[in-house]
């Protein structure tokens, strides 16, 4: 059995969640986030179509059982209701100001940064804005070896329906600046993984974000478009979540991550009513055994990382592949 590992977290979830009008997909990744411990990130998009209160209660049918360890992140569908004022009327102060949309909290030893990425409700996502501003204040404030930010809409994207949205820059100038580590979003409905870059888009193994897109759910799946430079994996096979083990950061330069043996790596974890298709792949794709071929198939995704060494260190299919 592998050894417990101190200050170690989990941060799962996905964004473009609960459809009234179907709810098949947001119900299997509910069935997926039973199975797995830790805090809840819920990436934007959560109540389709308007955010109203009568689409926050089809979110609460499926994600709803995970609110108390869910820590959102607001989404453009959110604010089809003015103010997004159901989105905060339901998770309550789990989401933060409501006149903001953005905060931040403490996971293990990492520090967890959710911004809200519609700039105009927000008051701006530029470095001027009350938004840039504290997010460059909140990472002076907390300067942890490890930096996680969530939020809705992405810098960069294949997906063929938004794709790349430049007026996150600034957000990711700050916290590029700021050393950051793993940014996540959703707003296309795929999967998507990026090696680490700079907010300009050039590759950067060293100090570089790594961007993951998780729109995947269970609204619908949509296609990719042009594949963007540094574009590692991108998948519209299913549904799923992302789950990310965060260990404790060792500051000397080694992570606690590298330094373990890979045989004491934890194998995924899996819900019991699934069953792995892909014994070593890092995106596992699951299916129920017993469900029609023609029946939606959901991914687990698991990242094990250990900071400062994450853009280099990582178990996929047996070999190196960050």
């Amino acid at each position: 059995m592998p050894g417990k590992t101190e200050n170690t977290a989990v941060l799962v979830g996905a964004g473009d969640i609960a459809d009234c009008r179907d709810l098949s997909g947001a119900e299997a990744t509910a069935d997926l986030l039973d199975k797995i411990p830790g805090t809840v990130m819920a990436v934007g998009d959560l109540a389709y179509p308007d955010g109203t209160a009568a689409n926050f209660e089809c979110y609460d049918k499926t994600w709803g059982r995970l609110k108390n360890r869910t820590r959102p992140a607001v989404g453009n569908h959110e604010f089809h209701s003015s103010g997004a004022t159901y989105y905060f009327q339901y998770f309550g102060q789990a989401a933060g100001d409501p006149g903001k949309g953005y905060y931040s909290y403490e996971l293990g030893t990492w520090h967890i940064v959710v911004l809200n990425s519609e700039c105009v409700a927000a008051g701006g996502c530029d470095a001027a804005s009350a938004q840039g501003q504290w997010l460059r204040e909140d990472l002076a404030a907390h300067p942890a070896a490890c930096t996680l930010a969530y939020f809705h809409k992405p810098l960069f994207s294949s997906g063929g329906t938004h794709g790349n949205d430049l007026l996150m820059k600034p957000l990711w100038d700050a916290l590029y600046e700021a050393n950051a580590d793993v940014i996540v979003n959703g707003h296309d409905h795929d999967y998507e993984r990026f090696a680490p870059q700079t907010p300009d888009g050039t590759a950067d193994s060293s100090r570089g974000i790594r961007e993951f897109v998780v729109g995947t759910g269970g609204k619908n799946l949509r296609p990719f478009g042009i594949v963007r430079a540094n574009s590692q994996v991108h998948s519209l096979e299913a549904f799923g979540v992302l789950q990310l083990t965060l260990l404790q950061a060792d500051t000397s330069g080694n992570s606690s991550r590298k330094q373990a043996n890979r045989s004491q790596i934890p194998a995924p974890v899996l819900a019991t009513r699934f069953r792995r298709l892909s014994p070593h792949a890092r995106e596992s794709l699951l299916s129920r055994p017993d469900s029609p071929r023609k029946q939606p198939r959901f991914l687990a995704f698991r990242l094990l990382s250990g900071c400062p060494s994450l853009g280099n260190d990582c178990q996929d299919a047996g070999k190196d592949c960050m």
